[in-house]
């Protein structure tokens, strides 16, 4: 297969899952393998590509992050609050991410631990979704400050790829009480943080490999990634409203079955 629609697949996949609770760096890389390509050779490209998914973010919710900015200016309590819980929940990836850096890179190209963590996950989901109690929570300006550290906590578990960055804290979120439709927006507005860091970081570390094919690469499946999230995020709040998490949580056990099936028989 050419590069380039390796590049355009993978744009594809992380616009795909980015958002949805079932892990986009599983998915890339069970697609680079599926594929036939080396998963640890592609992974910084997996991660790099990840500005285009937080640009959708920012893009859909424009309003959202000028009020806050508006408001810090003024000191308005909803735009402190609204901040202050970003800022605790972001903390504890920084501090894990960080300290465990080799270990969480060394996962990266494994396919076995993604397929592990998707049916682990989906069976977590179905348990969340079956016995957490929630309720109104008014906004990410509503939640409380433990239940920030709670989310920010539940979030370094998405340092296992398969385990998923969105799943893990929108369900985390809707165990500490908070209601579906601030879960979901809680974790796209914490992605902003956390994906630019690990962008970031990784690109810091291996600057090196950064050769001018692999930035148009990155430039292109970044590109892919966010006209495909734009469609997914606003499709995403609709089903979730609608039917809750199950349907992802069997998609996940379906998709991981399927993935050591064919793991085994390599």
């Amino acid at each position: 297969m050419p590069i380039l629609w390796l590049v355009v697949i993978l744009g594809i996949v992380e616009g795909l899952t980015e958002y949805l609770p079932v892990s986009s760096t599983g998915h890339l890389i069970l697609a680079t393998e599926l594929l036939g390509f080396d998963a640890d050779r592609w992974a910084l490209f997996n991660v790099a590509i990840q500005p285009g998914a937080i640009l959708a973010i920012i893009v859909l919710y424009w309003r959202t992050f000028w009020t806050v900015a508006r408001g810090l200016l003024g000191w308005e309590h909803g735009a402190v609050i609204f901040t202050r819980n970003l800022l605790v929940a972001f903390i504890p990836a920084v501090v894990v991410g960080l300290a465990l850096d080799d270990i969480i890179e060394s996962m990266l190209g494994n396919a076995a631990v993604v397929a592990w963590a998707l049916i682990i996950g989906g069976f977590g989901i179905l348990a969340v979704e079956r016995f957490a109690k929630t309720s109104p929570t008014g906004g990410i300006s509503g939640v409380s400050l433990k239940q920030s550290v709670a989310v920010g906590l539940v979030q370094c578990l998405a340092m296992v790829p398969g385990v998923s960055r969105s799943g893990a804290t929108i369900l985390g979120a809707m165990s500490f009480g908070v209601d579906r439709r601030t879960a979901a927006e809680f974790s796209f507005f914490l992605a902003v943080p956390t994906l630019t860091g690990a962008t970031v970081l990784q690109l810091a570390k291996h600057h090196d490999q950064l050769s001018g094919d692999m930035l148009q690469w990155i430039a292109l499946g970044a590109a892919v990634s966010f006209v495909v999230a734009v469609i997914v995020i606003k499709a995403f709040i609709a089903i979730v409203t609608r039917y809750g998490f199950a349907p992802f949580a069997w998609y996940r056990i379906v998709a991981g079955a399927a993935a050591l099936a064919w793991l085994s028989l390599r």
